[in-house]
């Protein structure tokens, strides 16, 4: 497995190395890009990925599958923006079993997990690192097929500067697909807390103000935003997720990991009883997510398929 600071998608067949939301840096993990990149933090980041891919495996092998519709069968040089723990990847690389995935992160820590993963896997040979910013720069990565941005686009500065760097790292007729989430997935019924009804509506309002200020571009109308860098939108779907998983397993553990990385952001924003109450639906008592049968993971995706066109210059 190479690990080149600037690496082109390689040939297929060539030897090469290598969250995401499958996701890349999903939703939930937001508050660790804004608040904190400690390595204790990323690796919290990492298995929140991972759980959010194993909770909605079915929607990304969807995904997956709507692309390669698309994409056709001589997909050889893929990019998946904003990697993280590398779910994406993995996902990719199985869709598409002759390609080469160049996996973007501007995390060192979380190209480090995906090495892991891809080695754990067999496939550290089909993967590449690429640490950057997709925002500033795609350096040496060239007439790829297929990008696969999930859940990272929001998080960019300029969208438009970033899809005209997309744009030209894409060959002629090559496909950018864009998967988004509308925010933090929603796991408890409205009087889950019975003396504070409606907390996880309130704690959504407030990450709604939080994300207006840090992160304006979750919610964008990316089939606007593609058209006018020049891509031609060919498939725009949305999709309200809800799954009822069995007590005790990964919805637990997925809903104990978002609302513990969300606190420290909620303080000073949400009543501090609302606080309180949050505090009892993680600290390890009866009312801990972990050990409750009630909770319904509940997640709406969105995603946008487009091609570069074929007459569109360098």
């Amino acid at each position: 497995m190479t690990h080149p600071t600037h690496q082109t998608p390689a040939p297929h067949g060539s030897p090469a190395r290598s969250p995401l939301h499958g996701h890349g840096s999903h939703e939930a993990g937001h508050d660790a890009h804004s608040h904190g990149t400690h390595t204790h933090e990323q690796d919290g980041l990492a298995e929140l990925l991972d759980l959010d891919a194993d909770l909605f495996a079915a929607q990304l092998a969807a995904a997956m599958r709507s692309i390669a519709e698309r994409a056709g069968d001589d997909v050889e040089r893929i990019v998946d923006l904003g990697a993280g723990s590398g779910t994406g990847t993995v996902a990719l690389l199985k869709q598409f079993p002759s390609a080469q995935v160049t996996a973007v992160d501007s995390s060192s820590h979380m190209l480090e997990q995906l090495t892991r993963t891809a080695a754990a896997k067999n496939l550290d040979a089909r993967v590449h690192l690429l640490e950057a910013d997709a925002g500033t720069g795609l350096p040496g990565v060239t007439d790829a097929d297929l990008v696969w941005a999930s859940a990272s686009m929001h998080h960019m500065d300029d969208p438009a500067a970033t899809l005209d760097i997309i744009f030209k790292a894409l060959r002629p007729g090559g496909l950018l697909a864009v998967a988004e989430l509308d925010g933090m997935p929603r796991f408890l019924a409205e009087d889950a807390v019975p003396e504070r009804p409606g907390l996880e509506g309130r704690f959504r309002e407030a990450l709604t103000t939080l994300h207006a200020e840090e992160v304006p571009h979750m919610g964008a109308d990316w089939g606007a935003l593609l058209a006018t860098a020049g891509f031609t939108l060919e498939d725009e779907r949305t999709e309200n997720l809800e799954l009822r998983p069995p007590a005790g397993g990964s919805a637990g553990l997925y809903a104990h990991g978002t609302l513990s990385r969300i606190r420290g952001a909620l303080v000073g924003r949400i009543d501090p009883a609302d606080l309180e109450a949050l505090d009892t639906l993680v600290n390890g008592g009866p009312a801990d997510v972990r050990h409750r049968d009630d909770l319904v993971v509940r997640s709406t995706r969105q995603l946008w398929i487009a091609r570069r066109p074929t007459d569109s210059g360098s």
